[in-house]
């Protein structure tokens, strides 16, 4: 009988990323992803547990905090996305499920959600083609986080620097639909 054991498989498989001097794309395979919402009235003391484990305030607007090694990116009141490199096998469910025992509900997401990094001097002219939001520097910038759409598809953004790069989150199962779009608005740096 043929093995038919299940193997790890990016989202974008047959996709190659380019990079010009215009925009670069990367593919963010390397991440491991859970979501946060904290439990009714436990908001101040998930917010005391993060910042006393990696010595940073969860974020309250629409923004992206990081430190060293993990970032959280708020996606709703009391709702975060916690990603970091999968390094060593890090997983961050199995990491973050005991620390925040009865302050919030841990959820993986590294297999459901696909990570895009979109970045150089055009980036923003790239991404204006399909997400209805202004992305002009003074009013989008380094950290800041837009729950939207990209050419209909619902994702989650943000821009990790000035340069800018930005990073799109997905769910993994729009990930040919989105690599067509970005392939096609991108059409005139190549």
């Amino acid at each position: 009988m043929a093995d038919q054991a299940l193997v790890a498989q990016s989202a974008f498989a047959g996709w190659a990323p380019r990079n010009t001097t215009a925009v670069a794309f990367g593919v963010r395979d390397d991440l491991t992803i859970a979501s946060l919402a904290a439990a009714k009235g436990q908001t101040e003391a998930l917010s005391a547990a993060i910042r006393t484990a990696y010595g940073i305030e969860l974020p309250t607007t629409p923004e992206r905090v990081a430190s060293n090694d993990i970032a959280f990116i708020w996606s709703g009141p009391d709702q975060w996305i916690a990603i970091a490199d999968r390094h060593n096998n890090r997983d961050l469910e199995s990491e973050l499920k005991p620390l925040l025992t009865g302050l919030a509900a841990v959820v993986d997401h590294s297999d459901g959600r696909a990570v895009v990094r979109v970045s150089g001097p055009r980036a923003r002219d790239v991404l204006a083609k399909g997400i209805p939001i202004d992305l002009h520097s003074r009013v989008f910038k380094s950290n800041s986080v837009a729950i939207t759409h990209a050419s209909h598809i619902g994702v989650t953004l943000w821009q990790i620097d000035d340069n800018p790069t930005y990073e799109l989150a997905l769910a993994r199962s729009f990930a040919d639909s989105f690599t067509h779009w970005l392939d096609h608005a991108s059409a005139v740096y190549r």
